[in-house]
């Protein structure tokens, strides 16, 4: 998958309709190029969703419906901060993505703890929720690919897109864990081979580069989740015992470095964009 080279909003415009009518086209991609640092990154957010969200939760005495309510009142001032920039910023967009796997968690567990969802249930309404955004994306836009984030509109369906697949990673991650109890370690290797799976059928079978992006960044999100449980949960649970805070705090520290190191290198930004100026 190659990055389109920067032209001017007119050029755009004239160039796609579809992207034409979806309002004011940004001149650069606003979301990062799926390099090894995404991943990394994506997968260390999704740990933090996790033992972020329990640590809140134990700490702040507010009940899970309290810190719902609060972390989703932050998601929505990060994501206004976001849609106001004109291109591509690591520190804005990765602190989106970790209080959008805060959030996405939050959601499940409200559904199964506060609601009594079975995670059958809410699994299964996930992924139609999930699937009808996909839809309704590619009806509008006749593409979902994230090399093309780079209108409004398109930006809206993304992180519809992210925030769906994170609540989704959620349900399913628990529900495989609930029936086949494989324990912390297990569970993440599981995942881990299937994303492994989705990246063979990918690079040898050639599995569509837009499925096989949004297939992997599901299964990411109980991926992260099996190592934050592992590393934070008591021994006698089967975890290491290091707790929420240790686990939060180290991982937030690896985000951050990883963060700033890309924002003074620009690695993950297309190789065409990286020597051209951006507006803020």
């Amino acid at each position: 998958m190659t990055a389109d080279i920067p032209v001017t909003v007119e050029t755009y415009a004239s160039a796609d309709p579809a992207a034409a009518s979806s309002g004011p086209r940004f001149r650069w991609n606003k979301v990062p190029e799926v390099t090894a640092y995404f991943w990394v990154i994506k997968v260390l957010c999704t740990t933090v969703g996790e033992t972020a969200a329990d640590l809140l939760n134990e700490k702040l005495g507010l009940g899970l419906t309290g810190v719902s309510l609060l972390m989703s009142a932050l998601l929505v001032a990060v994501l206004v901060a976001q849609f106001r920039t004109r291109a591509y910023r690591p520190g804005i967009y990765w602190l989106a993505v970790a209080l959008i796997s805060i959030v996405g968690t939050l959601i499940s567990d409200n559904l199964t703890d506060n609601l009594g969802v079975p995670l059958e249930t809410s699994t299964i309404a996930f992924a139609i929720v999930l699937t009808v955004v996909f839809v309704a994306w590619y009806r509008s836009e006749r593409t979902l690919s994230i090399h093309h984030i780079d209108t409004t509109r398109r930006e809206s369906f993304y992180w519809l897109a992210v925030l769906f697949t994170f609540a989704l990673g959620t349900a399913a991650g628990d529900l495989v864990a609930e029936r086949m109890d494989l324990g912390y370690w297990i569970s993440a290797g599981l995942f881990a081979l299937a994303i492994a799976a989705v990246a063979v059928a990918h690079f040898t079978l050639g599995l569509d580069a837009v499925w096989s992006f949004w297939i992997a960044y599901v299964l990411t999100r109980p991926l992260g989740a099996s190592i934050g449980d592992y590393l934070s949960q008591p021994t006698a649970d089967g975890g290491l015992g290091l707790g929420t805070v240790i686990t939060s705090v180290l991982f937030l520290a690896v985000i951050l470095g990883l963060v700033v190191f890309l924002t003074v290198t620009r690695r993950d930004v297309a190789q065409s964009e990286r020597g051209t100026p951006q507006a803020g």
